[in-house]
């Protein structure tokens, strides 16, 4: 495989062992007095950019840790390829999680040996001695200091795609249009709420009604997509924007890491599969084409084996579930999407339609 190594093997089977649901925070503090999920905040909340309050960008100062198979941060790995900034934000691997938080991979870094740990909980408290909660995937280090500048990742794909403007490839896509801005924002907040964390608002609900509510608005979102892209290439017509990033992360891991889950409440036949969305399967077909994952992201999919023949398993439930072979389900990705030809309109009657965008402000 082009990048996929043995040491990332390793690496991945060096993580601890894996551990229920149910013992995760999620599922017993991030809860609302109803039984809703309520994620928690985000710790860190740092923006790049000129000015006091801002850091300055500075090729390979900043690391991105992650997981590839958490969405939060495989929308971080998107945008950093499409960019061209790999090279200037390089990634650390954080290979898996247990009552301690995530752990640093060994290999490719020098962090632990540096700064003493290879805890990510660790380096959120050496930022901040009052820190609580759960460090995330993904979080940006400093370095240089050993310090954390942010987990935040609702805004920080936005700053790779401004702030980090002076690093970008030659002919990289302008991926936050400056005409669309007020429109993607209000989108990206819809996607966010209903389809990336709507599915953990159904596994992780303590709340059977609770669950039943997230489902019916998730799949109201899909069949709405699907409409709109029924005559849509991306979300706003002819133009790749960061809504599409954030839409493709949930499409990607759903049928093996989501779907198992849900499915595992309502049952097989309650459960919508993204492929019964014709236009919205098509569309995610289109962007899988397009470089939106690469060998070391489909492996954490589960639809790669690593050098030893062996695949990850993704889903978020522990136990067997009625899934395609990986073969199978890679397939089904490569298959022709047939939607070179679209163009469509960025007018749609969603979030920010009709001007309606012009009521709302998210600040800086």
């Amino acid at each position: 495989m082009s990048t996929l190594t043995d040491a990332l093997e390793n690496d991945v089977r060096s993580r601890p062992a894996r551990v229920s649901t149910a013992s995760f925070p999620e599922t017993n503090v991030e809860q609302t007095p109803d039984g809703a999920f309520r994620r928690q905040r985000n710790w860190f909340t740092t923006r790049f950019g000129e000015g006091d309050a801002r850091v300055r960008p500075e090729a390979g100062r900043y690391l991105l840790l992650g997981n590839p198979g958490c969405g939060w941060n495989r929308r971080q790995l998107i945008t950093l390829r499409l960019l061209g900034l790999t090279e200037a934000v390089p990634f650390v691997l954080l290979t898996g999680r247990d009552d301690k938080g995530w752990r640093i991979a060994p290999s490719g870094n020098d962090l632990a040996q540096r700064f003493g740990s290879n805890l990510l909980n660790d380096f959120y408290r050496r930022t901040d001695p009052n820190f609580g909660g759960r460090g995330t995937s993904p979080t940006v280090i400093d370095s240089v200091t050993g310090t954390v500048v942010t987990n935040n990742y609702h805004p920080l794909s936005l700053d790779w795609e401004t702030a980090w403007a002076p690093f970008h490839r030659a002919g990289a896509p302008d991926l936050y249009p400056e005409a669309l801005r007020a429109e993607i924002d209000l989108l990206n907040q819809q996607i966010f709420d209903d389809v990336n964390n709507g599915t953990y608002k159904v596994i992780f609900a303590t709340n059977p009604e609770a669950a039943r509510a997230a489902k019916t608005v998730f799949e109201a979102r899909l069949a709405d997509y699907d409409f709109r892209l029924s005559s849509r290439r991306y979300l706003f017509g002819e133009q790749l924007t960061d809504s599409d990033i954030r839409l493709f992360v949930t499409l990607s891991s759903f049928e093996r890491g989501y779907r198992p889950g849900i499915a595992r409440i309502f049952g097989e036949e309650n459960t919508a599969r993204v492929q019964d969305f014709p236009s919205l399967w098509a569309y995610a077909r289109d962007l899988f084409s397009q470089g939106f994952v690469d060998d070391r992201e489909l492996y954490f999919l589960g639809l790669l084996p690593g050098p030893s023949g062996d695949y990850l398993e993704g889903s978020l439930v522990v136990g067997d579930a009625p899934l395609p072979t990986p073969e199978e389900s890679l397939a089904a990705w490569r298959e022709p999407h047939g939607r070179d030809a679209l163009g469509g309109s960025p007018l749609y009657s969603g979030p920010g339609g009709g001007g309606s965008y012009e009521l709302w402000h998210f600040a800086d």
